[in-house]
Order: C-alpha cells, then structure tokens, then sequence
C-alpha cells in the first residue's frame, strides 16, 4: 500500500491561508489503512484546523468530505460540484490523488496535507516498512520475494557489498541485511543456487528515469469501448 504522514498543522494552514472556504477531503484507499487520511482523519484535523483557524483570528468554512479513491475518475467526477464551490481543496490522499483532483477540478487549486513517504506492508499494529520502488523490473522471481531494490540500503542486484555484519546492515544496525534475507530465504526454498545467477546491470528507462509511467492493457480498453 501507499504509505504517508500527515503534515504539520501549522504547514497545513500556512498552504490554505489565503482561502475563505475550504474542503478537507479524504480517500478511503492507502491512506485510510495506514490511518492518515480516512474519514475519521478527515475530521480529526478539520477539527484542528478550526481551532487553529480561531487561535489566529481567521473565521473560513471548512468542510468535509471522503470518497472512495482520489486516483479514479468515477470517485471524482460525482464530487466536482463541490470542488468548485471551494477556493481551496486540501487532499488527505497520497501524491497521485493530490495530483488527479487538481486535473479534474480546475480552476480549483488543490493542496496536500499528507507527506508520500513509500509503498510498504502493515507489520504490526502502527508499524510499516518499505517493500517495493516499483522500479518497472521485477527480480523477485530470482530473490525468493525479497526485494533487493527497495530492501537493501545500496540497492546492490548481485549480493551483499561485504559490510554488514550478523545479519545487520552497515549503514544501519537496525536495518536487516537485503541480502543475508535473500540468502536465508532461497536456502529455505531450496533455491540457492539462485544466489549465483548474475542479474545484468538494469536499465532504468522502466523506472522514473524515463519519465512518467503509462501501463496500457488493451483488451481493458477494448472491454470499455464496446460497453461504451
């Protein structure tokens, strides 16, 4: 899932400062998970920022709204109306819905009010790491499902740099060594032999080196059409 932190309070109302009327809208995707931009998040700092909006003599409307996802169309078309009756939007969604309501809602500016931090798992109870870059060239396949991209402090494709020391990475005692996890892991697979494979130097024209990304499935599309 899509990971983020919610912003400073303060941050957040120097970004809509200059509005009279605000929505604070929330996403019921990634940011709902990781508990920072649901619902009850939503009017968590809607809340906040109304005390905070009394604390500097301000009087705006502040109104609330969460949807299904702010990185799909179909959740934001039926809500435009209410876009454009604000001066600003604040988005409690990752980067990509900040970006999506701000296409779809101009002339209506739309602010951030969450930090992206990486795409990750739920560990434990308000705990997630990082497990994916998606770099566009998956190797999982070779790596037992352990990512040496995302996991390894050096990004290293073809073993450990010979630093780290019991399991614990050189830059970090607190972080796992990517490679000893890979190691461990093709052992308990009986696949070790994947340990030797040379995984070529990579072009990164799949990452965002190359530019924005498009994935295009055309059978989806021709699906669309004929329905359409």
């Amino acid at each position: 899932m899509i990971i983020g932190d919610l912003k400073n309070t303060d941050e957040i109302l120097d970004s809509i400062d200059d509005a009279k009327k605000v929505l604070v809208m929330g996403c019921r995707g990634c940011v709902t998970i990781c508990q920072v931009g649901g619902e009850k998040e939503v009017a968590l700092l809607a809340s906040q920022l109304r005390i905070g909006d009394k604390a500097r003599g301000r009087n705006r409307e502040i109104i609330e709204l969460t949807i299904e996802r702010q990185c799909d169309a179909e959740f934001i078309e039926p809500i435009l109306g209410k876009v454009k009756e604000v001066d600003k939007v604040l988005s409690l969604a990752c980067g990509i819905g900040v970006q999506y309501v701000s296409d779809l809602g101009l002339p209506t500016p739309v602010v951030p009010g969450i930090n992206t931090t990486f795409l990750g798992v739920n560990l434990d109870t308000g705990l997630w790491k990082e497990r994916c870059q998606a770099c566009g060239d998956c190797v999982l396949e070779i790596t037992g499902g352990i990512c040496p991209i995302a996991r390894c402090s050096k990004s290293l494709l073809n073993g450990p740099c010979g630093g780290s020391a019991d399991g614990k990475c050189e830059i970090d005692p607190d972080v796992e060594c990517a490679w000893q996890l890979i190691h461990d892991r093709l052992k308990a697979l009986g696949k070790l032999e994947n340990i030797e494979r040379v995984i070529p130097a990579r072009s990164w024209a799949t990452s965002r080196d190359g530019g924005p990304r498009t994935r295009i499935r055309e059978d989806l599309r021709s699906i669309s059409r004929e329905e359409g």
